[in-house]
């Protein structure tokens, strides 16, 4: 028998995406480090529902000690938000976020999908349904039904308090404005789907505080859902599906940089190489696209910002996971905020850990979902902020909807709008 059949029989999941990722389990040395960083170990208090303790059963899986269909393999994976502040304590430079879909992605191959996520998904990969999904929720919320559907316990009504706090304060302003030069580059946006569909305003903000700074903005007609919400739950075949249609299309606008202002789908696609690394058609092509993702906070703050008017707002930033710890973007955000003249930032404790939302984990997890936000909530509360800012619109909904249930004046809006509210003040029409 040769090393490579060796290999192979060693393995109770051959060929699996698991099995692909094994150096990333042997980097774990489970020193711990990992445990005070995750919420969902601070929450539920068992290591199982920790990085490290994910990690043993990874390697059981593999090992065959466990199966796929084991209870404490699919309760304790899917328990985890996937918020990757673990990679952020790791020494050792673990993938954990990379391990975490390569097991789901496994598990999703011997048993199936829960059934909410399955029409979730199903709706995020067809632009027809995330049309008609996001319609209606525009509907619900201009209506009051939202809000006053807000009121129910459980999921259904958490779900519509999330949608109520969609809601953006103010008429739209102006256009894009007209660019005194492009000295910065072109670029192409993702303008996402719940992005597009529910902060449509915070899409122009971006565009107009980008030209403003210096960039030309190039149109990217054909782009699709990012594929995050299905990499993460495990649907890997529709995420590469996705990022193929991604990368056709951005190419095509032969931009410098392809920005995202939203922070797991920045993630996603500057992950996008990892994903078709297999593939030998798009591998190059991802890798290239990926080089090119930009989240819009960089954009702005490599280009200064320019400042603009007065914003006399107290203001406190929660930074998304997927900007924090994935991307490792940490300063870029609190750049933006400081361009802006007289707005108050204040510190809020623990504001790089997860609120819970987590993508769809909010709606298939609702009950660890609601004990991570508890946490936030209360630390939002003790800063007493009038905004929080936060750039991703998962945290937006998850955060603001947990305002609004509770009764608090605050609210949570995107550092960009910010911004452009200090370019209106200085430009007004």
């Amino acid at each position: 028998m040769s090393l490579p059949d060796v290999v192979a029989a060693e393995c109770a999941l051959p060929g699996s995406p698991l099995a692909r990722e094994r150096a990333g389990i042997d980097a774990c040395v489970h020193c711990g480090f990992c445990l005070q960083a995750c919420p969902t170990y601070h929450t539920l208090e068992d290591e199982n529902d920790s990085p490290r303790g994910r990690i043993v059963l990874m390697r059981a899986l593999l090992e065959g000690t466990l199966t796929p269909q084991s209870e404490s393999v699919q309760t304790h994976i899917a328990q985890c938000l996937g918020c990757r502040a673990c990679e952020t304590a790791c020494p050792s430079g673990v993938p954990y976020g990379t391990l975490l879909e390569a097991t789901r992605a496994t598990l999703a191959k011997h048993e199936p999908i829960p059934a909410v996520a399955r029409v979730i998904l199903a709706v995020f990969a067809r632009p027809w349904a995330m049309r008609a999904a996001m319609l209606g929720g525009r509907i619900a919320r201009a209506t009051g039904l939202a809000r006053l559907l807000a009121r129910l316990p459980g999921r259904i009504g958490f779900a519509m308090a999330m949608l109520a706090s969609t809601a953006r304060t103010g008429s739209p302003r102006r256009a894009t404005p007209a660019k005194a030069s492009t000295e910065r580059g072109t670029v192409a946006l993702l303008t996402g789907c719940v992005m597009e569909g529910l902060f449509a305003e915070t899409n122009r903000a971006t565009e107009r505080t980008l030209a403003v700074n210096g960039y030309d903005l190039r149109d990217a007609p054909g782009q699709r859902c990012c594929g995050a919400l299905h990499a993460h739950a495990g649907d890997d075949e529709t995420a590469r599906t996705l990022a193929r249609a991604n990368i056709a299309a951005f190419e095509r606008t032969g931009a410098d940089y392809i920005c995202a202002n939203a922070a797991g789908c920045g993630a996603m696609m500057k992950e996008y190489g990892h994903l078709l690394a297999t593939d030998p058609e798009w591998a190059d092509r991802a890798a290239r696209l990926s080089a090119k993702v930009r989240d819009v906070s960089e954009l702005l703050a490599a280009a200064g910002p320019k400042r603009g008017g007065a914003v006399r707002e107290r203001v406190a930033y929660d930074a998304p996971c997927h900007l924090l710890h994935a991307q490792r973007i940490a300063d870029p955000p609190l750049a933006v905020l400081r361009a802006i003249p007289e707005l108050a930032l204040v510190p809020l404790n623990e504001s790089e850990m997860c609120c819970g939302s987590a993508g769809i984990y909010n709606l298939v997890e609702p009950e660890v979902s609601d004990a991570v936000l508890e946490r936030k909530l209360s630390n939002v509360a003790a800063s007493a902020p009038a905004l929080v800012a936060t750039g991703n619109p998962g945290c937006m909904m998850q955060i603001g909807a947990g305002l609004l249930r509770a009764g608090s004046p605050t609210r949570v809006v995107h550092p960009v709008e910010l911004l452009d509210r200090s370019y209106a003040v200085a430009q007004p029409e």
